[in-house]
């Protein structure tokens, strides 16, 4: 993901939604109420969210009515129970992203659903009344990026219309996973296209295969990428989980923006064999879902040793993300707060928000550090593009050779010449610079490539682990994003502040999860920590999350009454 700061707006008014809404800033259980029809067609029962537990369904639940608000672990129990069947989970959700993605809002957020989604969730109903569920994730439906192998009927094209008719012809690792852990693969979903390494004036959550990505609160603005529609489709209902992939802020962004819980993993924990690369420095696939446990639970699956990836590590100890319900109290811990990001105390309705969040850490009973500085300088940046264009290059190359050269692509140059040829399709709004900046790179021997990982991966994982250790810190906290921009295909992407770069280039785990909203838009908080230390963040981050109650399902506004 490449970070623009273009400033420049349009608004894109959608006919025919009658919205009645509050503006105001909520953070960190601050009473904030809005209300707002339900475009969606789903009835929201009238309570708040402060008196949720982790395990009920955010929605009032009448047989498949609200299903789409039910947490995952609500969701796997009336499986287990055998109150629904995977079949009728798989239809609900399959007819839901029809009247949702397509109709209605008109989301974008899928790309292609899976044709043999039915025939799947009919094969494990049958296995369950045999022997009982198939694995931890049975007859729950997943939705991938769309840049992640399925060797099935769907295709895998990284949204790009060079790739149209490119079937892989074996699952991702991670694919694979999900299928023995009982799991339906259910869509793929749109993304930036080339996942945002295409171009500096980009439009997050734009594809030339499916057009422009919404954003679920309000429909005119941005769901940020890349990871977009995987994060849009677990907020605004079309799934329970999603997978998505980052390289730098792809989840973190899209779940912030959309205000649900992602999880970038430590690098090399989840196998990148079969996703389309930008950096195999950098590069993670990762889960997003509505609540801390559910993006914990599709974890678990996804994690798993690959010989076959080149920077593969094995998780230390035996693999148990999942939070005790019990653990609470955050006495003991050692949180430092990060004031050192782009943007950093730059939008002051986010720093109330970011405030409000360290009060409650500090009610928990965690011990503050404020503030904790680690630098991410622009030689560092610098650096650390040069990576990207260096590791894409490569990458890509071999993933077309290992694909069978599909529509004839060998190298990335093949790539640039496709969308010279079809720019009026491909380039209406943007261009390729990435792409043809990456192309002039030299190969991974050179020695500029190894002075730009000493001067970016390298320096910042010294710079972070000294840090940690001079301050004795568990966990480091920052904001995760300003309320979602209008999207402009003209200027594209406005970002004001960001904070992933830290876990992105170190390679280091990162847990994002709602905070509270700025004019019915989410702001998230991330949880970031040190190499395989996702079971500590995902309990502070579990603590936190029931203690603010910070979710809530998206309003589909047309646009703000403010703009």
């Amino acid at each position: 993901m490449i970070i623009n700061t273009h400033r420049a707006e349009w608004t894109n008014l959608i006919s025919g939604f009658t919205i009645a809404m509050l503006v105001g800033t909520s953070g960190c259980g601050v009473a904030y109420e809005t209300q707002a029809a339900d475009l969606a067609g789903a009835p929201r029962d009238a309570r708040t969210f402060d008196d949720r537990t982790d395990d009920q369904p955010i929605v009032s639940e009448n047989t498949l009515n609200g299903l789409e608000s039910l947490t995952t672990q609500a969701l796997k129990r009336r499986l287990a129970a055998g109150e629904l069947t995977a079949v009728d989970v798989t239809r609900f959700f399959l007819e839901r992203i029809a009247k949702t993605n397509t109709a209605g809002p008109r989301l974008n957020a899928i790309i292609e659903t899976n044709p043999d989604a039915i025939a799947i969730a009919q094969d494990l109903d049958r296995k369950f009344a045999e022997s009982g569920p198939t694995g931890p994730l049975h007859g729950i439906p997943v939705v991938l990026k769309d840049n992640i192998d399925t060797g099935d009927a769907m295709q895998t094209r990284a949204g790009s219309l060079a790739l149209a008719g490119h079937h892989a012809k074996d699952d991702a690792f991670l694919t694979a996973r999900l299928r023995a852990a009982g799991a339906v693969i259910l869509a793929k979903a749109n993304l930036s296209e080339w996942a945002n390494f295409r171009s500096n004036d980009s439009s997050s959550g734009w594809s030339s295969v499916g057009g422009q990505t919404r954003n679920p609160h309000v429909l005119d603005r941005n769901a940020c990428g890349s990871s977009s529609g995987s994060a849009v489709a677990v907020a605004a209902g079309l799934t329970p989980l999603a997978v998505g992939t980052e390289t730098d802020g792809s989840i973190v962004c899209p779940a912030g923006i959309n205000g649900i819980v992602g999880i970038k993993p430590t690098v090399g924990i989840v196998s990148r064999k079969g996703i389309i690369p930008i950096s195999h420095t950098q590069d993670t696939a990762g889960p997003m879902a509505k609540t801390v446990t559910g993006a914990a639970m599709l974890l678990e699956v996804l994690v798993g040793f690959d010989e076959h990836d080149a920077g593969a590590r094995n998780f230390p100890s035996p693999v148990n993300f999942l939070p005790d319900p019990d653990a609470l109290d955050l006495t003991g811990t050692r949180i430092g707060v990060l004031r050192s990001f782009y943007g950093s105390g730059d939008y002051a309705e986010v720093e109330r928000i970011f405030t409000a969040c360290i009060e409650t850490l500090t009610a928990l009973g965690a011990e503050i550090i404020d503030p904790v500085r680690i630098a991410s300088t622009s030689a560092i940046r610098d650096a650390e593009y040069d990576v990207m264009k260096f590791e894409f290059k490569a990458g890509i190359a071999e993933y077309l050779s290992a694909h069978n050269y599909p529509n004839n692509l060998a190298t990335l140059t093949d790539l640039i010449a496709f969308n010279d040829a079809n720019a009026a399709q491909v380039m209406s709004f943007f261009g390729q610079n990435v792409f043809t900046e990456s192309a002039a790179m030299a190969g991974l021997t050179d020695p500029a490539y190894q002075t730009a990982l000493e001067g970016s991966a390298l320096l910042f994982r010294k710079m972070f682990t000294d840090a940690f250790s001079k301050h004795s810190l568990d966990v480091l906290i920052a904001p995760v994003n300003t309320p979602a921009w209008k999207t402009d295909w003209v200027h594209g992407d406005r970002f004001q502040l960001s904070s992933s770069s830290l876990a992105a280039i170190t390679g280091n785990p990162s847990v994002v999860v709602p905070a509270g909203y700025i004019s019915n838009l989410p702001v998230n908080i991330a949880f970031i920590g040190p190499a395989f230390a996702e079971p500590r963040l995902i309990q502070v981050a579990y603590a936190f999350e029931q203690a603010t109650k910070a979710f809530r399902p998206p309003g589909f506004l047309p646009t703000l009454e403010t703009d």
